[in-house]
């Protein structure tokens, strides 16, 4: 049966699906030997030959979800040559390549699922889905109770009007001058949950993911990585329904 071009190759563990459309864009796939451009084109997986660069792809590898926790320095890609450190080289033990599903900055730490199902990653990560992800956030400065209502509420960006969170003050140290707060939303911004802090002016000293949707980090250690479990993918999948 034909199916979208983009979709095989995401299927496939090529790229995302908005990935796999930039290189179709690009003219570096080709069907049967004959490079194809537009995106609604169709491929039969049984049947067609479907290359990428030259190199044939294979239609159906085994699907492989990794939960990591991420450690700060490390970047969120598998494309950056000039990175020093990236965070696929902590899952380099594993036979398969993968990429990351959405991405966490250089500096912030915690939750990071890498996976080579594209068709995985553009559900999670699709804005429409809004899974909720829950940040752990250490600011400067003793919070009060207006900035935390504010960013409730959502507070304004250069890029526009935030979608309301969650909030819940943990702890406030007054000698250190600092507060620790979990927020949890439901947009996937570059940078949003720093920029949120700054906004109300409590600068983020330190930022982990904790959760994205149902899957926790648990008791791993920065650095160390699981396999996900089925009904964890599943999970995972329903509430991007």
């Amino acid at each position: 049966m034909e199916q979208r071009l983009q979709k095989l190759l995401a299927s496939a563990g090529v790229a995302s699906r908005r990935e796999a459309e930039k290189l179709i864009k690009s003219g570096r796939v080709a069907v049967n030997g004959r490079i194809v451009t537009e995106l609604g084109s169709k491929a039969d997986p049984e049947s067609c030959e479907i290359t990428v660069d030259g190199k044939p792809i294979e239609l159906r590898p085994q699907k492989v979800y990794v939960l990591l926790n991420k450690p700060r320095g490390y970047v969120s890609t598998c494309k950056d040559r000039h990175a020093p450190r990236m965070v696929t080289d902590l899952v380099s033990s594993v036979d398969t390549k993968l990429f990351p599903v959405g991405r966490l900055d250089v500096d912030t730490e915690g939750l990071l699922i890498l996976t080579n199902d594209g068709e995985f990653a553009f559900r999670i990560t699709h804005p429409k889905h809004k899974i909720p992800k829950k940040y752990r956030a250490i600011v400067r400065g003793c919070i009060n109770q207006e900035a935390l209502a504010k960013l409730a509420r959502g507070v304004m960006l250069e890029d526009g009007m935030t979608s309301p969170a969650r909030l819940s003050l943990v702890g406030v140290n007054t000698s250190r001058h600092e507060s620790t707060v979990d927020i949890t939303i439901t947009e996937g911004r570059k940078r949003q949950v720093r920029r949120m802090f700054e906004a109300v002016g409590y600068p983020v000293l330190r930022l982990v993911r904790t959760h994205i949707g149902p899957i926790g980090l648990g008791k791993l250690k920065p650095g160390e990585w699981r396999f996900l479990s089925p009904k964890e993918v599943e999970a995972l999948m329903v509430s991007a329904s």
